[in-house]
């Protein structure tokens, strides 16, 4: 009786062990953003064992908005939208510091809930989970991109973007004809967005384009005043 004590003993002391041959430091349970943001969430792992190990990143709940995208990005290499798994390969000891769960925010102020799983790959006993909240807030002022006495006119949101963007505008000059075109990386026009007078905000479809980097410039009367960069990610 007394082995068999001993030996469940040992078992269990075995099992925890195992399960603490990782730990996710320094865990952010809430985050605060505004519209039109995009929020950058770390994920940070730490190999407690010996050996090297893939660890497995799993985005299992997550109740996103129609304008809303998420992705994992490693430093700067993002995956598609669709992708709700990550794997990466952490050496004895060390910390896994460049990835990163990332939330376009979107159009629409609103409360979001995402929840994570990470275990080491083949070894799903040893799921660690944990949940995100993020407050998605009205973005209050929207910074001024340009302004003259013709035209005052804000920064593209969201940017990025996947099919749509807005920009708001107040033209000062109704005798002044302002447009924005949109071109690819090597200067061709890709479209053409009237600013009427009329108006204060012009919505621009980018369904059809493909993942990149795009520029788009503000002209009055036809004079270029301002080109910046418009990143569309699908």
């Amino acid at each position: 009786m007394k082995t068999w004590a001993f030996l469940v003993c040992v078992a269990m002391a075995s099992l925890v062990a195992k399960a603490q041959q990782f730990e996710l430091p320094d865990i952010q349970e809430s985050y605060q953003t505004a519209v039109g943001e995009t929020l950058r969430i770390p994920i940070k792992i730490t190999n407690l064992s010996d050996k090297p190990v893939f660890y497995i990143i799993r985005r299992v709940q997550s109740d996103l908005g129609e304008s809303q995208k998420g992705y994992f990005c490693l430093d700067k290499n993002c995956l598609e939208t669709g992708i709700s798994e990550f794997s990466k390969r952490v050496e004895p000891g060390e910390t896994l510091q460049q990835l990163a769960f990332v939330l376009e925010s979107g159009l629409v102020a609103n409360q979001q809930t995402i929840k994570f799983q990470v275990f080491p790959k083949g070894n799903t006993l040893e799921t660690k989970e944990y949940q995100v909240n993020i407050h998605v807030q009205e973005r209050l002022e929207k910074p001024v991109l340009f302004h003259s006495k013709d035209i005052t006119i804000q920064d593209v949101y969201p940017n990025p973007v996947q099919d749509y963007a807005y920009i708001e505008y107040r033209l000062h000059n109704e005798n002044v004809k302002a447009k924005l075109t949109i071109h690819n990386i090597l200067g061709k026009p890709m479209n053409e967005v009237e600013l009427p007078s009329s108006e204060n905000r012009v919505k621009l479809q980018t369904e059809e384009y493909t993942s990149g980097i795009y520029f788009y410039t503000l002209y009055l009367d036809n004079n270029g005043v301002l080109t910046r960069k418009l990143i569309i990610r699908k």
